[in-house]
């Protein structure tokens, strides 16, 4: 019998959903992936900057997780995948640039001497004395991350070592997220019976990393986006999707138009703000948690400068939270990846949970913002020879403590034959987002559909 099948959401959790499909489900079923967007790819979206391929969404994945580098093999891209120069980042605090600081899990420190000079004498001593110190645990728990360590290590390094983290992962903070999303192995630790939070860092830390530590695709994401998109033949329909209806056979999604597309088996691969819309006459249980799931907007302003500007041998500045400047991080990706072209190409990052700046701020302001932004870091006062904004609006999920249970009852909710993927759900950044979507169709095979 000849299968068919709609895909939600033309995003890197889309179309590594259609791929998957069209391998599990072969030559000849029927995928309708419905987006109507301009181009598939979502928050990817790879654009000339100063006559150079520059990524202005996601730029980067983690290499030691094996989901995008197996992928890549699998289309054949292998030979594309490229690593990071070596350089490290810098954190700008109290309008100064310090060294990152070595051995920390997301920005938590496994000793006090990492943040020397970071942090003052006081929170140094407090960290210092931290193993003498009784602490109550209960196994399971799953505070914020702010709560833990702000506790434990101060506030100083909550603000000026983890925040600068967080905040480019998550365009959040340690107050919004949870331990268990945002550090797992050390909620492992503390489960496990570490005695105070030091110990539990040391033990949670994983081995020195061999090789770059992120990596990037050659030609930008639009090689893998253009490969998936090809790969699994999908027929695109250039429409927004309004809801998904029961069939007598199946399901059906009707789009924005009134067009009706039949399909055995649909994947959601939308952020989770548009969730509820499409299926809260089917599964109001999954519509519900959809809406507990709280989200962020960012924007990204990439630069070129003349080259030879002069930047620092860095990948780039994290900056800590409370500060006066406007961005919350600045990626020097011709320093990062390696030269490019006769320009300095670099990103900007702007907005975090709970500010408005990436929905309400202008590309002009945003632009001047940036240059600004520029000469309080670097001492710069250089024109850039061009610019691109990009915008991620109501995209960043934020993991808040028991984000995990609250995904459980989600996917829970969902009738057999429908799945979701995205970037809320396991894990966001690329790698996860890719394991979403095959933990997706793997489930509809599971409900023989995808056969």
């Amino acid at each position: 019998m000849r299968r068919t099948y709609c895909v939600v959401g033309g995003g890197i959790s889309g179309l590594a959903a259609a791929y998957r499909l069209r391998v599990t489900a072969g030559p000849d079923a029927t995928i309708t992936l419905l987006d109507p967007a301009d181009r598939l790819g979502g928050v990817l979206r790879t654009e000339r900057v100063g006559g150079q391929w520059l990524d202005v969404g996601a730029e980067a994945f983690v290499a030691r997780r094996p989901e995008v580098p197996a992928l890549l093999a699998e289309l054949g891209l292998a030979g594309r995948q490229i690593g990071t120069t070596g350089v490290r980042p810098l954190i700008y605090s109290r309008d100064r640039l310090h060294p990152m600081p070595q051995g920390t899990l997301q920005g938590i420190p496994a000793q006090a001497s990492s943040v020397a000079g970071l942090v003052d004498d006081a929170t140094v001593a407090w960290m210092t004395d931290e193993r003498t110190r009784p602490m109550a645990w209960r196994p399971g728990a799953d505070p914020t991350v702010a709560a833990l360590v702000g506790d434990r290590f101060g506030e100083q390094v909550v603000a000026r070592s983890v925040d600068p983290l967080l905040g480019g992962v998550y365009a959040g903070s340690a107050a919004t997220i949870g331990l268990r999303a945002a550090a797992p192995t050390l909620a492992a630790a503390l489960d496990g019976g570490a005695r105070n939070l030091t110990d539990a860092v040391r033990a949670a830390l994983p081995p020195p990393a061999t090789g770059s530590v992120f990596g990037a695709v050659d030609g930008g994401y639009t090689v893998l986006l253009d490969a998936l998109r090809d790969q699994a033949r999908i027929e695109w329909a250039q429409v927004g999707a309004e809801r998904v209806d029961r069939t007598g056979t199946g399901f059906e999604v009707v789009d924005d138009e009134g067009g009706r597309h039949p399909a055995d088996a649909v994947v959601l691969a939308v952020p989770a703000p548009r969730l509820p819309r499409l299926i809260e006459h089917l599964a109001p249980g999954t519509a519900a948690a959809a809406r507990r799931i709280a989200v962020a907007s960012a924007a990204v302003v990439a630069l070129a400068l003349p080259g030879g500007t002069p930047l620092p041998a860095q990948s780039g500045v994290l900056v800590a939270s409370g500060e006066r400047l406007r961005a919350k991080a600045i990626t020097l990706s011709s320093r990062k990846w390696g030269p490019r072209g006769n320009v300095e190409l670099l990103r900007l990052s702007y907005g975090r949970f709970g500010d408005h700046l990436a929905r309400d701020t202008g590309d002009e302001e945003l632009l001047t913002w940036a240059v600004e932004d520029l000469a309080a870091v670097f001492g710069l006062n250089v024109e850039p020879v061009d610019h691109h904004v990009h915008r991620w609006l109501d995209a960043m999920p934020q993991y808040g403590p028991g984000h995990a249970a609250l995904i459980a009852e989600l996917r829970a909710g969902l009738p057999p034959a429908l799945a979701v993927a995205g970037g809320y759900l396991d894990g966001i950044g690329v790698p996860a987002c890719v394991a979403s979507a095959a933990r997706a169709v793997a489930s509809l095979a599971i409900s023989g559909v995808a056969r």
